[in-house]
């Protein structure tokens, strides 16, 4: 136990740093290709925007987990609530009734956790120093 505390917990804090600037240097790599392509179409689109501010979300949430050591959940739901609707917006005339209305529900279900676990936070807190908070 002694020899996990000195190298392994180390180790793994590494890992995660190195993966965390992976995937701001991969966002940040996709973004500028966003951009070209805008550049290149010379029009931008309510998908191109939408896209970026997934890029945006990423690099938001990578920031927060560097800064923090923590990941609010409610990140994640944020990336999938745009990307639901931005797939719907690509989509959507090619899309079947009920496949538009099961992106709709799931976009809804994903807007209701969101405050379902907003208020948690608000009206349930963690008790400070708690294991699970270090």
């Amino acid at each position: 136990m002694e020899i996990y505390r000195k190298y392994g917990a180390k180790s793994l804090k590494a890992v995660e740093h190195v993966v965390l600037l992976l995937i701001a240097i991969a966002t940040i790599v996709a973004i500028g290709q966003e951009g070209v392509h805008i550049i290149q179409a010379g029009v931008v689109e309510l998908a191109d925007l939408l896209l970026l501010f997934i890029y945006l979300e990423v690099l938001a949430m990578v920031a927060n987990y560097a800064e923090s050591g923590k990941l609010p959940v409610r990140m994640p739901l944020y990336i999938a609530i745009v990307a639901l609707a931005r797939y719907l917006i690509l989509d959507m005339k090619a899309m079947e009734d009920w496949r538009v209305l099961a992106v709709s529900i799931s976009t809804l279900v994903l807007a209701f956790t969101v405050i379902v676990i907003r208020w948690g936070q608000l009206k349930m807190p963690y008790p400070p120093h708690q294991e699970y908070d270090k």
